[in-house]
């Protein structure tokens, strides 16, 4: 199994399979608009701008489960991360990372990749899961790991 077998929907609204980035190494990220980490997303974008030429994309999903920090329409949040971060990477359809209404992508990158402690549960917005090549979850990244320090990673990856 690798993240190439999830379907998604789109921030517009249209399903998509994941396997159209097969080849590419991943930055999969629970964001939210209205959180003390909503900065980072300046940081993603410069990534995914330094990379996107070499096989490297920033997969943004948006979520509401921390503090409802994304309570915002697909289309408030896409004109939010335009406007204030320039975000043009993909972005997909707000769902939830935990709990039993958790999306399976996110059930299956935080089994692959558990936090501290062996804790499969996603604390904050704005954990990062690297996924390499093959669709393989390589690492999870904290919430507090700013994009910058995830950098050479990416390009050991790459």
């Amino acid at each position: 199994m690798s993240v190439y077998d999830f379907s998604v929907d789109t921030i517009k609204g249209e399903e998509t399979s994941l396997n159209k980035y097969k080849g590419d190494v991943l930055l999969i990220v629970n964001t939210a608009s209205k959180c003390g980490f909503t900065p980072q997303y300046q940081g993603l974008q410069s990534l995914y701008e330094n990379h996107k030429e070499k096989g490297f994309s920033v997969l943004g999903f948006p979520c509401n489960q921390f503090g409802a920090q994304e309570p915002g329409t697909s289309g408030e949040i896409m004109e939010f991360c335009e406007l204030n971060y320039g975000v043009n990477f993909p972005m997909f359809a707000k769902l939830n990372v935990n709990g039993d209404d958790a999306h399976p992508l996110f059930k299956y990158l935080a089994s692959e990749a558990p936090g501290i402690l062996g804790s499969k549960a996603i604390k904050w917005n704005f954990t990062k899961f690297l996924v390499d090549r093959d669709g393989r979850v390589v690492k999870r990244f904290a919430p507090t790991d700013k994009p910058e320090t995830i950098e050479k990673h990416i390009q050991e990856l790459l």
